[in-house]
């Protein structure tokens, strides 16, 4: 379509404008009419959505509303009246409408925009104050052309939108009570295995049954990240304080939430130094000024931060320069098979050495055989996680025994 809009001799716009807009101005320049706009029907009347008229915006713009047996569409949807008139002084019908002299409308070309069930949503319709004699059906297909792309567009932001309703419906659901419950999977010591501390982990029971970071993408794309990844937080915080000491527990956030101000009022007031902030590497940072902000009274309050997934995510090193974390957890891609990968193998070693020399701890994730432990192990790493030394089990389980490695298996 961007070629034929060129075609048409339409300015590049700006990349806001929306294809209707778009379309329209091109159209509207290549008949040489004052006025484009798509219209919906809406009970009686036709609401103005989108509307060209450079210059008279004064007289119609977005919004603006007319009776339906005021204007033209009905009756050209009935056949009075033609979808191309060149000329309506010529034609006697709609001369002998009051709204032609009223406008005045010299020349009228309009088609119908359809929905995706046939049904008719309103018009794609330009008009000019002056006859127009040189119109023709060339110019009525380009106009019935460029309203059907409009109708696609329309049909597919209709779909997007159902789409992102159901999914939003979902994750409000995903947020009633008894929806997720929270499992504990250990954080070990790889000298030894006995677990130093524990993630907290979401484990969702409802419909449609799939993984975490399925509801949490869903989440963020409703825009209700901040809302589900508090409740987990809040879900959390109930194993936290029944977790005896020294065992820390990780919760984790993505950088939007922080930055808005919600983690801190979920923790409160109460102790969080035995508390870890796992910020997923997979989440933008917009301003790490803000998020450093909001990070620093909770740090000074004892509040450990940690980069989760890194090697994995969206920003590369950016989260762990910028943000300074005490703990690094190396994603699971990196580890997989590091025993028999020299490029893991150098990698993870770099790392390693870069946690020493910034004063932070690296963690291993993901760890699932003999062999990656054995490597990490020579690569002088102190701290891991995963299946090979114990799986995500729920809560109550883990902290209703001896909370040991034998236990955390």
């Amino acid at each position: 379509m961007v070629d034929l809009l060129s075609k048409l001799g339409a300015p590049t716009p700006p990349a806001a404008a929306s294809i209707a807009h778009r379309s329209l101005e091109a159209v509207r320049r290549h008949l040489g009419m004052d006025v484009g706009y798509l219209s919906e029907f809406v009970g009686e009347n036709t609401f103005f959505r989108e509307v060209d008229a450079p210059g008279l915006e004064e007289l119609i713009k977005v919004g603006d509303s007319l009776p339906l047996e005021q204007v033209y569409c009905r009756h050209i949807l009935a056949g009075r009246l033609p979808e191309l008139i060149p000329d309506t002084g010529a034609n006697s019908f709609a001369a002998s409408l009051p709204i032609t002299a009223q406008v005045p409308i010299g020349a009228h070309v309009s088609v119908p925009i359809r929905r995706g069930d046939g049904e008719v949503y309103g018009m794609f319709c330009f008009l000019s104050a002056t006859p127009q004699p040189a119109l023709n059906e060339r110019d009525l297909h380009i106009v019935r052309v460029f309203a059907d792309m409009v109708a696609e567009d329309m049909q597919r932001q209709n779909a997007a939108k159902d789409n992102l309703e159901r999914k939003s419906e979902r994750v409000r659901q995903a947020l009633e009570p008894g929806a997720f419950s929270i499992f504990l999977q250990p954080i070990c010591s790889l000298i030894g295995g006995e677990p130093l501390g524990y993630e907290a982990l979401s484990r969702f029971a409802i419909e449609p049954l799939r993984t975490p970071d399925a509801w949490f993408a869903d989440a963020a794309e409703c825009a209700l990240s901040v809302e589900l990844e508090c409740a987990a937080i809040e879900a959390a915080l109930v194993a936290y304080d029944q977790l005896p000491e020294p065992f820390t527990l990780s919760v984790n956030a993505s950088p939007g939430t922080v930055s808005s101000g919600a983690l801190a009022n979920v923790l409160g007031n109460r102790a969080i130094d035995r508390l870890i902030l796992e910020i997923t590497e997979h989440a933008a940072v917009e301003n790490y000024d803000a998020l450093n902000s909001e990070l620093a009274p909770l740090r000074t309050r004892g509040l450990k931060l940690a980069i989760d997934d890194a090697g994995a995510g969206y920003a590369g090193l950016q989260h762990i320069l910028r943000l300074q974390p005490d703990i690094i957890k190396l994603d699971m891609s990196l580890i997989r098979a590091i025993d028999s990968d020299p490029a893991r193998r150098a990698l993870a070693g770099a790392m390693q050495m870069f946690a020493r020399q910034t004063g932070s701890v690296l963690v291993a994730e993901g760890v699932e055989t003999g062999g990656e432990l054995s490597t990490l192990a020579g690569l002088s790493f102190m701290r891991v996680q995963g299946y090979l030394l114990g799986k995500p089990r729920p809560w109550q389980d883990v902290l209703s025994g001896p909370v040991t490695a034998e236990a955390a298996a």
